[in-house]
């Protein structure tokens, strides 16, 4: 059920990376439009936006990026094939592409840093809060995180990152967060940030995950951020100022997230997507389900 937010309309999706982790796949096709079961990646993000009332989604995209635009446009050719041969059920999955929402592009020419990729929207998003989705994150939509942040947002203002619980070995590679209690089971207040600490220096085990709902305060700041690890503009490093100073555009919160995530960025952890969602689909998952059972006992055996 798509929800509304009257202060938050936009989204915004980074999706100008090189996707090396998946060479050879993509050095002609973008990372974001490898499949899910039948899917590409980057819509489940769309849909995920859309769910949660942001129809207005801006997709940061760098070069070799056309194919993003050209899935959520109209295909004539296609569809007129499709009409004819009577076949509707394709059709309509053809059409429910670009009709999802109201899509806009930009390029981010030179890749600094997803700080510099969420800088490139300050035009299109102007003085409005605005969500970022990262493409390598799915979040089961029966798990509504990212309208529950936006809930956050509304009532507390300032900005809101999804959180989540990872094991101490691993928050090398997340931004990670020190928190305090807010009153609220699942929501906490972020009072420092740190990119991708070494884990006997990291402030806790809360890792930031790829939602964010930001105040556009956040512009002013990643224009006075310097290049951080990886030679990089860090929106982490950017969020850190602001949980450490509210004055600069109100307190951050963390909302902690216990649900279904799936991360497409992980060669290993996007196989394991595919099953999962494949087994839970109605029409794919019985059959699905079936072969699979047969095929582990069959390897188990044979060990």
């Amino acid at each position: 059920m798509t929800q509304s937010h009257p202060g938050i309309s936009k989204a915004v999706i980074p999706a100008a990376g090189l996707g090396t982790r998946f060479l050879p796949a993509t050095k002609a096709t973008p990372k974001e439009m490898l499949p899910v079961v039948d899917k590409p990646a980057i819509q489940y993000v769309v849909e995920e936006a859309v769910g949660a009332g942001l129809h207005d989604v801006l997709m940061i995209t760098g070069r070799n990026k056309r194919p993003l635009e050209d899935h959520f446009d109209r295909n004539y050719e296609l569809e007129e094939a499709l009409y004819r041969k009577g076949d509707r059920e394709r059709l309509e999955r053809v059409r429910a592409s670009n009709e999802l929402a109201t899509m806009h592009y930009v390029r981010q020419g030179d890749p600094r840093g997803l700080g510099h990729a969420v800088l490139c929207a300050a035009p299109h998003v102007g003085d409005q809060p605005f969500a970022v989705l990262l493409g390598d994150d799915l979040i089961d939509p029966r798990d509504p995180l990212l309208s529950r942040m936006v809930e956050v947002r509304e009532r507390q203002g300032g900005s809101v990152v999804a959180l989540m619980e990872v094991d101490p070995a691993q928050v090398h590679l997340y931004g990670c967060a020190a928190v305090e209690p807010s009153g609220e089971a699942d929501v906490v207040r972020v009072t420092d940030l740190v990119e991708k600490p070494d884990p006997a220096e990291a402030p806790s085990n809360y890792a930031v995950i790829g939602r964010y709902v930001l105040d556009p305060s956040i512009f002013g700041i990643l224009r006075e951020t310097a290049p951080g690890r990886g030679g990089e503009i860090q929106l982490t490093d950017a969020l850190h100022k602001l949980a450490v100073d509210e004055g600069a555009g109100g307190p951050v919160h963390g909302v902690v997230f216990k649900g279904r995530r799936y991360d497409t960025g992980d060669r290993g952890d996007y196989l394991r997507a595919i099953v999962r969602i494949a087994c839970e689909r109605e029409d794919l998952g019985p059959e699905f389900r079936s072969w699979l059972r047969r095929y582990v006992t069959e390897e188990m055996e044979a060990l």
